[in-house]
């Protein structure tokens, strides 16, 4: 018979301990963390030939590397990648995808050493279904908040590109072959070509811990950077997220130039995309809406020649729309007013935007998102950026110059705007909590 010594049992017993305690902390790590968007580019269907403005993206890829770059609001330590074909017509082939901290130089190079390939149920191979969306697998890769990544899709079969995010703000690169881990400047290979509109890259994910909370802003052309210096990151969403990651809150941007929010524009109008853009994607607590702006101005432009004005009714239905989803998720919504616009696009094809009457029905709808009650909070971006002489027309120290979208000035002062416990009530505390 074998004879364990008391020692050797006392050893074996806090070596069990050990081990569980060990178990079980890993376990409550796990449990305590959760997955949360902490970057998107909202999905458009592509436009045909004959629209006002030109897609930026060829009609089809094959053989072909789409090589893109996006600012994460919130960081951590693993990471997921979301590839769409929302309005695809037929299943999409990904040969390889890969991600990578992106190179400090912005000419969409890689720090090497950070490179890693994206799974997909254990493949690096997989199909994007007709209308669906595609998530990695979980990826071993630190990424700080507010830091640049690098995503590079390798599509090898004829790939026809139905779904884009056109408006960037940030130079991307087509460029031939399989280019997903080479390092080097895509602008340095063969056949390679820049655009600003984005192809399949729709989000990005990163684990966090399970109290982690995100803002989503759902908008039109002014959220989602227009007339933002290119490859600055100086959306007013973006400003927004340099304020919020040192309270561990993420910033989800879910605006579309040319959105509407009653009627399809250059995306599908608000409520119907309300939920795939904002109110399923992880970690959403709060949404800010700042959206109607085109659906007052559009009709009797180039855009939409024939369509009369919405009624301030039918607007302020949309809005209490957008409200009871949000609602119904346990979603915090916010309304931002619409900013001044006299004068809007002149010497461009809708130089006849602004128009009095139009005006007279943003000021109307304003007046009910200031006082309707209907919001659970009140953002007031028309009374930061108009010129206090002349309230119809924008600051100009905010002006881009097109007399509609505030430039990277006026989208800081959008940002400096916000009041943060208005977005998430508690938010002081919770920042002194996590110090």
């Amino acid at each position: 018979m074998k004879i364990v010594s008391k020692s050797s049992t006392n050893a074996m017993l806090a070596l069990a301990l050990t081990t569980g305690a060990a178990v079980s902390s890993a376990q409550a790590s796990a449990a305590d963390a959760t997955w949360i968007t902490t970057w998107t580019a909202s999905p458009q269907p592509v436009w045909g030939a004959d629209f006002l403005f030109p897609t930026n993206i060829p009609a089809t890829l094959r053989d072909q590397t789409v090589r893109q770059v996006a600012r994460v609001s919130l960081g951590g330590k693993r990471v997921r990648i979301v590839l769409s074909n929302a309005y695809g017509k037929q299943p999409l082939v990904v040969g390889k995808a890969t991600i990578a901290l992106s190179a400090a130089n912005g000419d969409g190079a890689f720090i090497n050493d950070s490179l890693r390939t994206t799974t997909f149920g254990g493949h690096e191979t997989a199909t994007i279904l007709p209308g669906a969306s595609l998530i990695s697998d979980p990826v071993a890769l630190a990424v700080p908040a507010l830091r640049q990544v690098t995503v590079s899709v390798y599509l090898p079969e004829n790939t026809p590109v139905t779904t884009f995010h056109w408006d960037g703000r940030q130079t991307g690169w087509i460029v031939a072959g399989d280019q997903t881990t080479v390092a080097t400047p895509p602008a340095s290979g063969p056949k390679a070509e820049s655009t600003t509109a984005r192809a399949l890259l729709s989000g990005v994910l990163v684990e966090a811990p399970s109290t982690t909370q995100t803002i989503a802003v759902i908008g039109d052309s002014i959220t989602d950077g227009a007339t933002a210096s290119l490859d600055k990151d100086s959306r007013w969403p973006d400003f927004l997220a340099a304020r919020l990651a040192p309270y561990g809150v993420g910033v989800v941007n879910a605006g579309i130039s040319g959105a509407r929010l009653l009627s399809d524009g250059m995306g599908v109008n608000a409520l119907a995309r309300i939920d795939r853009d904002v109110l399923a994607q992880p970690g959403v607590k709060s949404v800010v809406v700042m959206l109607g702006i085109n659906d007052i101005s559009w009709p009797g432009t180039a855009f939409a020649p024939t369509s009369a004005l919405p009624t301030f009714d039918a607007l302020t239905a949309g809005y209490r729309q957008l409200i009871a989803q949000a609602h119904d998720r346990g979603i915090r919504v916010i309304g931002a007013t619409l900013t001044p616009f006299e004068g809007a696009l002149p010497g461009t094809p809708l130089d006849n935007y602004y128009q009095p009457e139009k005006d007279a029905l943003r000021q109307r709808v304003n007046a009910w998102i200031r006082h309707g009650g209907a919001f659970d909070a009140v953002i007031d971006f028309d009374a930061a950026l108009r010129d206090a002489t002349h309230p119809s027309r924008m600051n100009t120290r905010f002006d881009s110059g097109d007399h509609l979208h505030p430039g990277d000035e006026g989208n800081r002062a959008m940002a400096e705007t916000v009041n943060l416990e208005a977005l998430l009530p508690g938010i002081g505390l919770t920042h002194s909590a996590r110090r």
